[in-house]
């Protein structure tokens, strides 16, 4: 029989209700790891929990900032203590930038960037008394280069990289490691999710993330990463256009932007 590589490690995972952080637990499960999930949907994250074998829940909302510390104490309290924190709960865009309100950017901003952040923030001092922890921050391809459509999100991620990698950084020294995940495409409900302008969700649609990465497959990647002690973990389809312009961004920087160029849609304004 393999050995299970998170054998008895306890893992607290943000937006396990769906997607990648439902892949994520389903994939620990199979590994030994007790884990905490948590999301909004009690009834999803239950849903979840019964397709690990039975797991923890706590349902609760990522940017009620000032109801945090609690959370953090009753998941202690639950747990014991925390060896792997995966922040997974997030939200994209799709909207231009000259149509988006600045209430949704500053959503954009609390999902997706201060609430991994906080609740970070709020565990890592259990972890730097142990000496030990493991942190996976799901930044995405978008925290790499812009896209259009995708202004805030991209903002959101990008400073979700630049965070994870001072921290970790600073960090290391206490034992602790810091993961980043840049997500290619991969089926999740994100695309169908994501906001307008207004702030209303797209809805079902033909997105080319329905066509991606099978998210059990993402989590497996993503695992098999944090094993190898891999500190960017690029996840995606083999040959996939959207990794090729990730390449393409160390490659040739202005081609990718003369490339984006063309892929904005061109909407004419008096």
């Amino acid at each position: 029989m393999a050995r299970k590589r998170f054998q008895n490690q306890t893992a607290w995972i943000t937006g396990a209700s769906s997607g990648i952080g439902r892949a994520l637990a389903i994939a620990l499960s199979k590994e030994g790891a007790t884990l905490l999930l948590s999301g909004r949907n009690q009834q999803a994250l239950a849903e979840t929990a019964d397709a690990c074998g039975g797991a923890e829940t706590l349902a609760f909302e990522t940017t009620d900032f000032d109801a945090l510390p609690g959370i953090v104490e009753q998941a202690l309290a639950r747990l014991g203590h925390i060896d792997m924190l995966a922040n997974n709960a997030g939200i994209s865009q799709r909207s231009l930038a000259l149509d988006t309100g600045f209430d949704v950017y500053r959503r954009l901003m609390e999902v997706d960037f201060f609430a991994p952040l906080r609740l970070t923030q709020l565990v890592l001092p259990h972890m730097v008394a142990r000496r030990r922890g493991l942190l996976i921050n799901n930044a995405s391809i978008a925290g790499k280069f812009g896209s259009p459509l995708r202004t805030g999100y991209c903002a959101a991620k990008h400073a979700l990289v630049g965070w994870s990698d001072a921290l970790r950084a600073e960090i290391a020294q206490y034992g602790i490691a810091v993961h980043v995940v840049t997500a290619g495409y991969v089926q999740t409900g994100i695309a169908e999710n994501a906001v307008t302008g207004d702030g209303s969700p797209v809805g079902p649609g033909d997105d080319p993330v329905n066509q991606g990465l099978p998210a059990a497959d993402a989590a497996e990647m993503i695992l098999a990463g944090v094993a190898r002690g891999q500190r960017e973990i690029v996840v995606g389809k083999p040959g996939a256009t959207e990794l090729a312009m990730l390449a393409l961004k160390s490659a040739n920087p202005d081609q990718l932007f003369d490339l984006m160029v063309g892929i904005a849609p061109k909407v004419p304004r008096s």
